[in-house]
């Protein structure tokens, strides 16, 4: 096993950001100047993540293909860490939206449209759940769904998996402690009340600690994505999901799939391809092409119980909706990606060719024999500092490695590859060719070859 050293990975780090600095004077002066009115100098702080010290800026964006402002063109992995899936501006969602803007008008009128009745059946036909309602982005899909889970089942609490992710939902930005206790994720910032009143938390593939949490009995719903992603990919052990749902019933306790990432999986994300069986299905960022959307799914017999019960004041106070949420532009934007981009034979060949970048990626790592591993989930693929690869949220956490992670950004975006920058995810899109992904392996052995070089 090849062994790293250290103090070679901090040259090689200090040589790959003089080369960005000195490849991005623009961006540099971009982001210097935006410190005056924004916050952290980026219009979202998570923007500043960037490797390099400062983030590129965009000019414009095709397909899988971004150009920064210095007139640098990179091949696209990062895919707006899914929101872009479909690719940038794919041309039937252009359509949609100039049809809306230009010939009919109207972005907001509180009105529905019939496109939203057409998404609606569509993610039926993906998902199975048969009754669908929008937001603006997963994040409020899955609090509003948490909700109404309460509602539902009169429980106080919600179950989720350490180190999962569901957006900026309070409840879920948790870790389990060493004696299986509900504790704050670091880093999370002012939640309202101490996660351990409103959350339980277990550990994801590990059905034992699930029937602990829930055999307290004040569980409303389990929210999971069927695979962890934001960690690095951590796929389900067989059985777990099966498990899962069996609980569930057993405890009384509503299951939510939240499918924002694993959306990759296929064109029914992971609950079709594993035939799951949820309560609530959440998807968001990736099914408008790239346009601000949410939306969460409900079975029959949920909506039942919700509409029969007498304080489902769900049209006015209730917390669930907002003015923005279903508008006409998302609902055009979402009809015309699924129909005609993200469709069931693009999936194929984005699966694919993610394939192709696993294998290429593996083959690297067994050459060299690095202690990395790779895992791949449909059209997504991600390399870890951990062999073998880890199968809970914190084992994923603890192969973090915030210098490795630098130098493979940076080494990967000076030569033309742009990777997600909150960890080491590989997106294809229907723009994706086999040659951007030789590109990748390429650069990929150049980058190990020259990190553990003999």
């Amino acid at each position: 096993m090849s062994a790293l050293d250290r103090s070679r990975l901090t040259r090689l780090i200090e040589r790959e950001r003089s080369t960005y600095a000195e490849n991005h004077p623009q961006s540099r002066a971009a982001f210097d100047a935006a410190q005056q009115h924004l916050f952290g100098g980026v219009p979202m702080t998570w923007m500043t993540k960037w490797s390099g010290g400062f983030p590129l800026y965009l000019d414009e964006a095709n397909g899988n293909r971004i150009s920064d402002i210095d007139g640098h063109t990179y091949v696209d992995f990062a895919l707006g860490d899914t929101g872009a899936m479909a690719g940038h501006s794919p041309e039937a969602t252009v359509a949609a939206i100039n049809a809306r803007i230009g010939d009919k008008g109207g972005f907001t009128t509180m009105l529905p449209s019939e496109d939203a009745a057409w998404v609606g059946a569509e993610l039926t036909r993906r998902f199975g759940v048969p009754l669908w309602s929008f937001s603006l982005t997963a994040t409020d899909a899955n609090r509003w769904a948490l909700r109404l889970a309460r509602l539902a089942t009169g429980k106080p609490k919600v179950l989720a998996f350490s180190y999962c992710y569901h957006g900026s939902v309070d409840e879920t930005v948790v870790v389990i402690g060493p004696d299986g206790e509900t504790l704050p994720r670091p880093g999370n910032v002012g939640p309202q009340v101490d996660p351990a009143e409103t959350t339980r938390v277990a550990e994801f593939n590990d059905l034992a600690s699930v029937e602990r949490a829930l055999a307290h009995g004040d569980v409303a719903v389990v929210i999971t994505e069927p695979a962890l992603t934001n960690i690095g990919i951590v796929l389900p052990a067989p059985g777990f999901l099966e498990g899962l749902r069996e609980l569930c019933t057993q405890y009384g306790a509503l299951l939510l799939i939240d499918e924002t990432h694993t959306f990759s999986a296929g064109p029914g994300g992971m609950t079709q391809a594993e035939g799951l069986d949820p309560d609530i299905v959440v998807i968001g960022k990736s099914i408008a092409g790239g346009i601000p959307i949410g939306t969460y799914g409900i079975s029959q017999r949920l909506a039942d119980t919700i509409n029969a019960h007498p304080e489902a004041d769900l049209v006015d106070v209730g917390g669930v909706g907002g003015t923005l949420a279903g508008n006409a532009l998302s609902m055009a934007a979402a009809r015309a990606t699924l129909g005609e981009v993200l469709t069931d034979e693009a999936f194929g060949e984005m699966i694919a060719l993610a394939t192709t970048f696993t294998d290429g990626v593996q083959a690297v790592l067994d050459a060299v024999d690095v202690p990395w591993s790779i895992s791949q989930l449909g059209a997504r693929a991600e390399y870890r500092f951990a062999r073998p690869a880890p199968v809970n949220g914190t084992e994923s956490n603890a192969a973090g490695d915030d210098d490795l992670d630098e130098y493979m950004h940076l080494y990967t975006l000076n030569r033309g590859i742009l990777m997600t920058p909150f960890h080491n995810m590989a997106l294809m899109c229907p723009s994706t060719t086999k040659a951007d992904v030789d590109l990748h392996t390429e650069i990929f052995a150049q980058a190990i070859n020259e990190l553990y070089a003999t």
